[in-house]
């Protein structure tokens, strides 16, 4: 095998083969135009130039806010997680296709300079403020298409672990870890309402009013009936009582004590006979009230009996949910899918890479991925056919976006040729159908 600066490789396996590298002109991101086109049905370029303030001067404005945040943004939806990415796709043809025209030519930012444009512009206080309102209105967009009368929210908190001296970084001694804590607020649909960075030695539920109440009042105003869920965590007695002056129902589990099992002391004795290697399933509601709480309030009992087990597996969620006993469990445990959200972040757009020194660049990039995570499940709920409605975001990086093409240049039109693998001619078809189906933004 030979190799000449600028001449293809010659492979002894197959003489007729011949190697080449033309970046400038393939990609492997193919799948990435189908994302833009779903992010200018939802007007996410004038969110954009709605909510960041350029303070930029001179040739420092030659790539428009909107060019930058697309492709900090579009590198995390692809899997990139690092800036210094930035150097190889500033060529690459979905990259360069994404943003204006005039990047179309010239290339996307260097790593420099979108470096400079996260850890600094991005990072300024009037900047900063903008990414939570750019990623709620454009899930604002997204609910104006189709909005369900009854909104549930889900809160959770999760670990990021870091590996540096960054700020604000501690131990936490029920993760085990030295890391950041990071609260997050989903609706039932997925989407990531709210998000705050924190330190790594808080409290799980500490600044819940911060993500929760703003978030309760909005849809509310909008004549929405709000329903909130959470793990034990968040079984505080000023979460029930700020829900109830709001009006909002509940489900929130708390964690067992002598008190709370004495109510069901009933339940807790294995039936009599050979036990069933089906589990036993009994349900109980009760009034309760601890010691912190100034009144009375109902509590479903879940107690299960599974073969081979010596003790009952036994939970407790206090709730004002009108629903069955067994209803309000049901609803509550599908809380789950939230921790599944979580990890999909974590694994797809790469939420847990915030290796910056600077607090508040971390807290940067963790709405640069939360935003990322957002237009990925919009993109799974709005545009996806029912068949694979479900893929998670990490199948649909690796087998929508993750699409080979060539850009090829003519004189009045550009031609991007994917090849056909997972994406095929007819799964693409069915996406633009649905995609064209959406209203285009006003003006």
């Amino acid at each position: 095998m030979g190799e000449k600066q600028n001449q293809p490789f010659q492979l002894s396996f197959n003489v007729s083969l011949k190697v080449d590298f033309q970046g400038s002109r393939v990609t492997s991101d193919g799948g990435l135009i189908l994302v833009r086109e779903l992010d200018e049905r939802l007007g996410f370029g004038e969110l954009i130039a709605q909510h960041l303030t350029d303070s930029r001067r001179g040739k420092n404005t030659q790539l428009p806010l909107a060019d930058l945040l697309r492709q900090s943004v579009y590198s995390r939806i692809a899997g990139y997680e690092d800036v210094n990415d930035a150097e190889r796709l500033s060529q690459d043809p979905a990259f360069r296709l994404i943003a204006s025209e005039k990047i179309w030519e010239r290339g996307a930012a260097l790593t420099s300079r979108l470096q400079t444009f996260e850890t600094e512009m991005l990072a300024e206080e009037k900047n900063f403020g903008s990414l939570a309102r750019i990623n709620r209105e454009l899930i604002a967009k997204a609910e104006a298409l189709d909005s369900p009368q009854r909104v549930v929210l889900d809160m959770d908190s999760t670990e990021i672990p870091v590996h540096g001296q960054q700020e604000q970084s501690a131990y936490n001694g029920h993760f085990e870890s030295t890391c950041y804590h990071p609260l997050l607020l989903f609706n039932r649909e997925g989407d990531c309402l709210a998000a705050k960075l924190r330190p790594g030695n808080v409290h799980s539920a500490d600044d819940w009013e911060e993500l929760l109440l703003p978030e309760i009042e909005r849809q509310q105003r909008l004549g929405k009936e709000v329903v909130f869920r959470a793990d034990a965590a968040f079984a505080k007695p000023e979460i029930y009582e700020a829900l109830e002056a709001r009006g909002v129902k509940y489900a929130i589990r708390i964690p067992a004590n002598e008190s709370l099992e004495r109510g069901i002391a009933e339940l807790l004795t294995r039936p009599a006979g050979r036990p069933s290697h089906k589990p036993v399933v009994w349900y109980k509601g009760f009034l309760y009230q601890a010691a912190s709480w100034k009144t009375g309030r109902r509590v479903v009992a879940k107690v299960e009996f599974h073969f081979g087990e010596l003790f009952p597996r036994v939970g407790f969620i206090v709730t004002n949910l009108e629903t069955d006993s067994r209803a309000v469990v049901r609803f509550y445990n599908k809380r789950g899918t939230a921790e599944q959200w979580i990890k999909e972040g974590k694994q797809a757009v790469k939420m847990t890479r915030l290796s910056c020194h600077r607090f508040r660049s971390n807290e940067v990039r963790l709405w640069l991925s939360v935003i990322a995570y957002n237009l990925g499940n919009l993109w799974r709920r709005l545009v996806l056919p029912r068949r694979i409605e479900n893929w998670s975001l990490t199948s649909l990086q690796q087998r929508l976006v993750k699409t080979g093409g060539r850009l090829i240049k003519h004189a009045r039109y550009y031609w991007l040729l994917l090849a056909e693998s997972h994406l095929t001619r007819r799964l693409f078809g069915s996406m633009v159908r649905r995609l064209e189906a959406l209203p285009m933004p006003a003006g």
